[in-house]
């Protein structure tokens, strides 16, 4: 594997009346997020990249980090830090932002 984990920031925009999380602040979380892995000197080992729908656009703006497949919602900036330092360096999700999707069969 070339990364160790991979987060996947929505930035899709839609059009009104539907919620968007490239309107909202999805490539500010993307920025903010490779600014915060760069600072911290862990660019080799993880990656932050902007995607397109993540299709849970109700919860937005949205992010997903892999290998996990652990699914964050209502994302601010002021959260960026938090989830870098718990999630990405300690592999303790944020779960107050985690999203619990019902298991399927």
């Amino acid at each position: 594997m070339k990364f160790k984990k991979h987060v996947f920031i929505c930035t899709n925009d839609k059009e009104a009346p539907k919620k968007s999380c490239g309107s909202v602040h999805g490539m500010e979380l993307v920025e903010a997020f490779k600014a915060s892995i760069k600072e911290k000197g862990l660019q080799l080992d993880i990656r932050a990249q902007k995607s397109g729908c993540l299709d849970i656009c109700a919860f937005g703006p949205s992010m997903v980090v892999y290998p996990e497949g652990v699914w964050y919602g209502n994302v601010q900036l002021s959260d960026v830090e938090e989830i870098v330092e718990s999630h990405l360096v300690n592999n303790e999700p944020v779960d107050r932002l985690t999203l619990k999707f019902p298991a399927r069969v």
